[in-house]
């Protein structure tokens, strides 16, 4: 089984493939998509839409996990943020992929027992967990690699 997690943006999308084998989760793949900034919304959304077709059309996911919305005070980060979740929502949805949400704290409980825990802690864990070499990086893509272990945990 495969599962896809999905930290969105509009200028960066993290993505994290685990495969679960014989129960143990092992990492396939991470990183993040990258929009041009300089780009119009409308051509940041479709190179981010081609960009997690062809992602999903290498590593067809049994299940997608993505990062529900959170945001305090930019409501225009959001806006574009909500696009992008959008996007990647419709494109499931054509895939007919099942995509469960989950909470920034609900990632970090699953992960590290404590809703509290920092960006650093994360890291550490899903280092630990996925027997990493080194880090996870960028932020976006261990937020990736967080929400798609998140969603195992919650499977089992």
């Amino acid at each position: 089984m495969i599962v896809i997690g999905i930290d969105p943006g509009i200028a960066r999308v993290g993505y994290g493939v685990i495969a679960v084998r014989n129960r143990n989760p092992e990492p396939i793949c991470y990183g993040c998509i990258e929009s041009d900034k300089d780009k119009s919304p409308s051509a940041r959304l479709l190179h981010i839409y081609s960009e997690v077709t062809a992602l999903i059309g290498r590593y067809p996911p049994a299940h997608i996990a993505v990062e529900k919305l959170f945001f305090s005070r930019n409501i225009t980060s959001a806006m574009s943020v909500s696009e992008a979740r959008g996007v990647i929502l419709l494109l499931a949805g054509q895939q007919e992929i099942p995509v469960t949400e989950y909470t920034p704290n609900q990632v970090k409980q699953a992960i590290t027992g404590s809703g509290r825990a920092d960006k650093r802690q994360m890291q550490e864990m899903i280092q630990r967990l996925l027997r990493l070499p080194e880090l996870p990086k960028p932020d976006d893509a261990a937020d990736a690699l967080s929400i798609a272990l998140c969603h195992i945990h919650i499977l089992r």
